[in-house]
């Protein structure tokens, strides 16, 4: 198993309560949630860290102040960081009303992100 299944569990659990209609995408070793086409979150291990991390698009207004936490970290697959997405370390979503915070942000950000362009099929 590449990603957290307990930390997927409770992504899943919480959006359920939140009734928020999402699907699951495996990838890049993780899990990713879209919504309404659209990632929303997903679960990344990461190499460097040694752990699972939540990754969270929040968008670029959101994440000039959740950048400032202690538990968040840029997301820089490729050594750049992506700019409205961040990591999140353990600590920051520990307990319940935790992880609903960054989902939150998330889900906020959701109706305004773009969806990428389907794929071609060959």
């Amino acid at each position: 198993m590449a990603y957290d299944e307990f930390l997927a569990d409770r992504i899943r659990q919480q959006l359920k309560e939140k009734q928020q209609p999402f699907t699951e995408l495996n990838m890049m070793g993780g899990l990713c949630f879209k919504v309404d086409n659209k990632m929303l979150c997903g679960i990344h291990i990461d190499k460097k860290y040694g752990d699972s991390l939540l990754m969270a698009r929040i968008g670029e207004d959101a994440y000039t102040e959740a950048i400032k936490k202690d538990h968040c970290l840029p997301m820089d697959f490729t050594g750049r960081p992506m700019r409205g997405y961040i990591f999140v370390t353990p600590d920051g979503f520990d307990t319940e009303a935790d992880l609903s915070f960054y989902l939150e942000l998330c889900l906020a950000f959701n109706p305004l992100a773009k969806a990428s362009k389907p794929k071609k099929k060959k």
